[in-house]
């Protein structure tokens, strides 16, 4: 019995020796896996942490708006894009977003509607159930038709009311985006006031815990989010360059322009929306617009308070402003009230009312048929007018161009310059001057093409007659050029004489001229 006793604890105390080597050698094995596990496990985490920290790419904007009133021009604008075009129906395009601090970027999608209402149902396919709490809705209208301002702004707003309300959205995601609307109105807080209202008011610190408990929320005053769509909503006034051009052609005062601002600060109120004046003509608000937008979309810093005092460069952000804030703009408005109605103080312009017509404008100028400015042509020259003078009436007969000069008479009696207007006086001079030069050379011409037409005949004819001489001798015919040059030389002198009168008349250096027709008159007589 000890014999077995003693042998039986020696087995145990080998047991447990085994076990405890291999628990040993279990728990290493063990604890070699679970370092490796643990290594894996906060790789991925960190892999899941920062793909969690990266911005977002399915966010997106939607650019509504009336035609001409900016939306192409101001995206293509927040793209960098330099040579914008425009489309129809429904576009599509993306802006690029880089977290400068991060080092992350992603694509901002926008949609742009087209302005004619035609093309709403193609709503459908820009804001769905889906991405509902990922878009942000900008509504655009131009300064260069403020009197379709508040018009245009209705309009817009209602229809995209009537979209949401066909939506399959149910009562409590609706709810659930007011009451973000509702949030991010009440947490807006002043750049540089952060940590004075953190220490103040802890109900307002801008933390993610107050958007879930609706009990926390506070009234809104009356008429503000009065008509909440639940979207991040923003009101871009584009084109505010135009500004200048209501002053001098429409006699736009400031109290106009004040009762403009506090007409659509007024409809920002009651949807919860943002307030932008952009011209990116004058590339006004154009970079503010962007950083406000990512600030909103994808929380980036944003430091730029409200703006009010420039008139054409306006931003008013949700949850700034206020019915106190508006009553500012009545101090300037003397001869208009601000419950007046809205198209009775900015009315459309007509002639009659009161408005400049516009002035400076380039009157555009239709260029005359070619067909129609020919056949006019044509009927001048059937008449024997020049084209230049045809519509002038009759032209002075001194100035008249025919082949022959006798029917004109004396060109210094017919051509005299003081029974013509003295502006024509230039035109007549020139006309005259080339019609006696055409004269001239014509006779000199036809009068020696008869004479060589004689000489040409002595050497092939026995008899030396030239034609139209019967009887006499080719040596009876000498006298014949003597004659002929004396004539010749009258006519060039009694010519010359005229062009001399008339050069003095209209050239101021007389003293020249009748140097110049002084010694021109031998020159052609010898060459005659």
């Amino acid at each position: 019995m000890a014999i077995a006793a003693m042998a039986g604890s020696r087995d145990n105390i080998q047991g447990k020796r085994d076990s405890v080597v291999k628990g040993e050698l279990g728990e290493d094995r063990d604890g070699e896996g679970g370092d490796t596990e643990n290594l894996w496990s906060s790789l991925l985490g960190e892999v899941q942490t920062s793909r969690s920290s990266q911005l977002p790419s399915s966010k997106c904007l939607l650019m509504l708006g009336d035609k001409e009133s900016g939306k192409t021009t101001l995206i293509a604008k927040l793209q960098g894009n330099e040579d914008p075009k425009k489309g129809s129906g429904l576009e599509y395009g993306y802006i690029d977003v880089r977290d400068e601090y991060r080092d992350d970027h992603t694509r901002l999608s926008h949609w742009i509607l087209d302005g004619d209402s035609a093309h709403a149902n193609l709503l459908n396919f820009a804001l769905t159930e889906k991405n509902y709490e990922d878009t942000t809705v900008l509504i655009n209208v131009a300064m260069t038709t403020p009197w379709n301002m508040m018009d245009q702004l209705q309009n817009w707003a209602s229809l995209l009311q009537d979209h949401i309300d066909k939506l399959p959205l149910s009562s409590e995601q609706v709810k659930q985006y007011q009451s973000a609307s509702w949030h991010r109105w009440q947490t807006y807080t002043e750049p540089g006031d952060e940590l004075e209202t953190l220490a103040s008011s802890p109900t307002k610190r801008p933390s993610r815990t107050v958007m879930d408990s609706g009990d926390e929320l506070e009234p809104l005053p009356e008429g503000t989010l009065a008509r909440n769509l639940g979207l991040d909503l923003i009101v871009v006034i584009n084109k505010t360059d135009y500004m200048a051009d209501l002053e001098k052609d429409y006699d736009y005062k400031d109290e106009h322009f004040d009762f403009i601002q506090q007409a659509v600060r007024k409809f920002c109120l009651q949807y919860g929306a943002s307030l932008f004046y952009t011209s990116v003509k004058e590339d006004k608000n154009c970079d503010l617009l962007y950083k406000y937008l990512v600030h909103r979309i994808y929380h980036f810093p944003f430091k730029t308070p409200a703006l009010v005092v420039e008139k054409d460069a306006v931003f008013i952000p949700a949850g700034w402003d206020n019915d106190k804030k508006i009553a500012i703009l009545y101090e300037n408005m003397h001869s208009v009230r601000p419950d007046q109605y809205y198209t009775d103080v900015i009315a459309r312009p007509m002639a009659g009312i009161g408005r400049k017509p516009q002035a400076g404008r380039e009157v555009e100028v239709v260029a005359e048929d070619e067909q129609q400015f020919l056949s006019r042509q044509q009927q001048y020259l059937a008449q024997g007018l020049p084209p230049s003078q045809g519509q002038g009436g009759a032209m002075p007969p001194g100035v008249q161009k025919t082949p022959d000069r006798k029917v004109v008479g004396s060109p210094g009696v017919q051509g005299s310059p003081k029974k013509m207007d003295p502006s024509a006086v230039k035109p007549a001079g020139a006309t005259t001057s080339e019609g006696v030069l055409a004269n001239f050379f014509n006779s000199l011409l036809s009068k020696k093409t008869g004479g060589m037409a004689g000489a040409a005949g002595q050497p092939s004819s026995m008899t030396g007659l030239s034609p139209g001489q019967p009887g006499p001798p080719v040596k009876g015919s000498s006298p014949q050029p003597d004659d002929y040059k004396a004539a010749v030389r009258s006519d060039a002198a009694a010519e010359l004489d005229r062009l001399t009168r008339n050069q003095k008349k209209s050239v101021s250096n007389s003293s020249s001229v009748e140097g110049t027709g002084g010694n021109s008159l031998p020159n052609n007589s010898s060459d005659c």
